[in-house]
């Protein structure tokens, strides 16, 4: 019997349980712990912040979901991963065993890092649905007495793609309640151009954003790091090409919501060998570890370099679909290593996103995610947001019904030529 431990029940997280559990043998023992009791469908946390959604709308109770399939359920946060030791030390203070362990944990919200940013400083956050709500509050607050909004993600960062949904839905939100002709608004980012997306763009993403935001009079500072933010007042350098600074900005805002720089958590930040010095989880081509091959990484936790030098520091995002790829190469990987055979399933990375603009959107598919690329495709429309609430919806009953991939998706993606997997090269 092995004990499978699995440190995250987030987008990567509960998939990854379902999985495993489907994957595993009958004698095998599958774990999740997790710091919280209720899973989130993160992408929709966009809408929770200007009240298109409440929290309830999301949200699903991890117990009894892990409880119907068999899979153990521990609620604590975790302290510290003896990698060495196969442990797991708790905020309890006590101990967790493991043969293997999977980290999809999610990242640490890096607000520290610039004075003044994130829900304890003068900006808000919809990284999770606890800063969603609270950015909603703030909003009803904002929308009685109207200003200027700065909105966008900071240097480091590497999740773009919530900043521009929630651009584009606070201008809708306001256009409905008769409000957009007091509000300017700016977008800052430290991407080198709109629609970069920390990919290098996709499709014809920079032109077609840069045209929607002169359509609905956002303007844009690229190749922006946010010095500090004062209430009211946010501090801007813009760099040139060659990442010089070339013009401070003094922004006045009277609602902000800058996306943060992600590190990865405490618990395996320092541990030598596991992550690299931001902390993210080092993972070879089978999303094992390379120093403790009984250590998978699956989601935001990994380790990625950016795809291309930008003046200006910018992340790779970890997109849904990527990280499903992900679930599916690590579960296969890992019930190969209890057979005693060698890894040989690598995922795809391929992405697949849908950005909800509150009357219309943006989807783009990226085959893979990191160029260079064998699809490079970019739409938009009112279709894209039709087709994020009916993906929302489903992709909860998914995990209601803990089913990670229907046979219809499957056939669907499949004729789209849209895999999860590729396989590895064998040697003999």
């Amino acid at each position: 019997m092995a004990h499978i431990v699995i440190v995250g029940a987030g987008l990567g997280g509960l998939p990854m349980a379902y999985e495993m559990k489907a994957l595993a043998r009958g004698e095998d023992r599958i774990t999740v712990v997790a710091n919280t009791g209720r899973f989130h469908f993160t992408p929709s946390n966009p809408w929770v912040a200007v009240n298109w959604r409440k929290r309830d709308d999301i949200e699903l109770e991890i117990a009894p979901l892990l409880a119907k399939k068999k899979i153990d359920f521990v609620e604590q946060a975790v302290t510290q991963v003896h990698a060495a030791d196969n442990r797991l030390t708790l905020a309890d203070g006590s101990t967790l065993d493991y043969d293997i362990l999977v980290l999809a944990t999610g990242p640490q919200l890096a607000f520290d890092e610039i004075p003044g940013l994130g829900p304890e400083g003068f900006t808000q956050s919809i990284c999770h649905v606890d800063h969603a709500v609270g950015a909603e509050s703030n909003w009803q607050a904002f929308v009685d007495d109207p200003g200027p909004i700065v909105v966008g993600a900071v240097q480091g960062a590497s999740c773009f793609g919530p900043a521009y949904e929630f651009a584009r839905i606070m201008e809708t939100d306001l256009r409905k309640r008769k409000l957009r002709d007091r509000v300017p608004m700016t977008f800052v980012t430290s991407e080198p151009y709109i629609g970069h997306l920390g990919l290098g763009g996709v499709g014809d993403s920079k032109g077609m954003i840069e045209s929607m935001f002169r359509d609905r009079h956002i303007k844009w500072i690229c190749n922006a790091k946010v010095d500090k933010v004062e209430a009211g007042t946010m501090f801007v350098t813009e760099h040139d090409d060659e990442g010089q600074p070339k013009r401070q900005h003094e922004l006045p805002f009277k609602y902000s919501m800058m996306l943060p720089a992600f590190r990865g958590i405490d618990a395996v930040r320092g541990v030598e060998g596991l992550v690299n010095p931001r902390g993210f989880v080092l993972i070879d081509e089978f999303q094992r570890n390379p120093r403790y091959p009984n250590i998978y990484g699956i989601g935001v936790c990994v380790a990625i370099p950016p795809v291309e030098a930008t003046p200006v520091p910018t992340g790779v995002p970890k997109t849904g679909y990527m990280i499903e790829s992900m679930v599916t190469a690590t579960a296969k990987n890992i019930r190969a290593a209890l057979d005693g055979k060698d890894p040989s399933e690598r995922a795809t990375w391929n992405a697949i996103c849908l950005a909800d603009f509150g009357d219309t959107g943006a989807a783009f598919v990226a085959l893979p995610q990191i160029p260079p690329r064998n699809v490079n495709w970019y739409s938009e429309g009112r279709w894209v947001h039709l087709a994020k609430v009916g993906f929302e919806k489903y992709f909860l009953r998914k995990m209601k019904k803990g089913t990670t991939e229907p046979i219809y998706e499957k056939i669907v993606l499949d004729a789209l030529g849209i895999m999860k997997l590729k396989k590895a090269e064998r040697t003999t």
